[in-house]
């Protein structure tokens, strides 16, 4: 297998936890046990981000890219993701709402999950 293609499953991988941390809370609803899967993946997201961290899946698959002689600079998120999601123009205090809204949205499914859970 080459490296190119074991670096693409590497960034696959990322972005599914990415997605997984954002989302995650929204099965809850239907597999309970998720829960003890998605708090600690969404703990590990919101540290990495909060503390400017480097998630250890991005050397990884920069070290499988520079095998071949392909890398780029930043992070996974500045390379992947922010072109994506924050086009140009997008300003930090916008980032912050859109942070602080993810951070509400989870509180409420789990709160929701919770009441439910309780009936």
């Amino acid at each position: 297998m080459s490296n190119q293609l074991i670096a693409d499953l590497v960034v696959l991988l990322h972005f599914s936890f990415i997605l997984f941390v954002v989302f995650g809370g929204l099965f809850i609803f239907k597999w309970r046990w998720l829960a003890w899967f998605h708090l600690p993946a969404a703990a590990w997201g919101a540290f990495i981000e909060l503390s400017g961290g480097i998630c250890p899946l991005t050397p990884l698959e920069n070290k499988l890219r520079s095998a071949d002689g392909d890398t780029y600079s930043g992070d996974f998120i500045d390379h992947y993701i922010m072109p994506v999601i924050y086009p140009t123009g997008l300003t930090h205090q916008i980032q912050i709402t859109f942070g602080i809204i993810i951070l509400i949205l989870n509180a409420i499914i789990y709160g929701l999950w919770l009441i439910r859970k309780a009936r």
